[in-house]
């Protein structure tokens, strides 16, 4: 799948590893494991801030230009918050474009209540989509820094009054405590990283765990649930095995994984940026 509906955001040049992109108009260029071919430099594109790996891990933003410590966004009716962050990131990942249109279709048409549950849910661009369709979400992140980001992202887009809580917390431990509780979910949008730490120190393993999380999760289901998204980002969990992990745990519902994709101005590729499977009550 591929998301071509973005104005404020596109890729314009991939080579060696790094991609340039813009943001409205901040031009960053970024490194992207997933870019092995050679297309040349990028010395005839206006380049405001560069993102440089360090040989002992992380790395740091070169500024080129005078960049401010923050700018907006808009992706269709929705506004994001955008930052230099540590580790190459910008608090948004373009391509989940495609799911927010999908729970934003899914919300509207079900013309009843909608409880979300988003987990792992950063910076909040699903939080936003699905209150933007009136539903209520919950929105765990195991960081106090991204929930405070969130909440940002949430009364840029004039929702801050809308039913909307935030907790810091590990996930798992979370979605067991729901189960206890007997709360149920009309639909779950997860986005998992490959490793983590949850806010006490738990330990976070996309392999050792996903299983675990996604039958812990469809207990808190309700019976006429709307969907499930599951997104991840780990080159060592390929689409196959997503598509496995939903079909043994959901064998009676509907559902596909696909890629997630963004375009390249000019060329007739894409690039590959994660993969995604949403199920649903079909």
């Amino acid at each position: 799948m591929v998301v071509r509906t973005w104005e404020d955001y596109e890729i314009l040049k991939t080579s060696k590893g790094m991609k340039l992109e813009r943001w409205k108009d901040i031009y960053l260029l970024r490194p992207d494991p997933v870019i092995t071919w050679d297309l040349g430099d990028f010395s005839e594109y206006k380049v405001d801030a560069i993102y440089h790996r360090s040989s002992t891990g992380g790395g740091h933003w070169e500024n080129k230009n005078k960049i401010k410590d923050s700018w907006v966004v808009n992706y269709q009716d929705l506004k994001f918050l955008i930052k230099e962050m540590g580790f190459k990131h910008t608090g948004l990942f373009p391509e989940q474009a495609l799911n927010w249109d999908f729970a934003r279709e899914k919300i509207k048409s079900a013309q009843r209540d909608i409880k979300v549950l988003n987990l792992f849910a950063y910076t909040g661009g699903a939080t936003v989509a699905c209150l933007k369709e009136g539903a209520s979400v919950t929105h765990v992140d195991s960081s106090r820094g991204m929930i405070d980001w969130a909440k940002e992202n949430v009364k840029l887009n004039h929702l801050e009054d809308k039913p909307v809580r935030y907790l810091v917390d590990d996930v798992i431990k979370f979605v067991k405590r729901e189960i206890r509780r007997g709360n149920k979910y009309d639909a779950i949008i997860m986005d998992p990283p490959s490793y983590g730490r949850g806010s006490n120190g738990e330990v976070w393993s996309l392999e050792n765990d996903l299983e675990n999380l996604i039958k812990l999760c469809k207990e808190i289901l309700s019976d006429d649930f709307l969907f499930f998204i599951i997104n991840t980002y780990s080159a060592n969990l390929p689409k196959e095995s997503l598509e496995a992990l939903i079909a043994i745990n959901f064998p009676d519902k509907s559902f596909m994984v696909d890629d997630l994709c963004l375009p390249i101005k000019g060329v007739k590729y894409n690039l590959a940026c994660g993969i995604t499977g949403r199920i649903t009550n079909e």
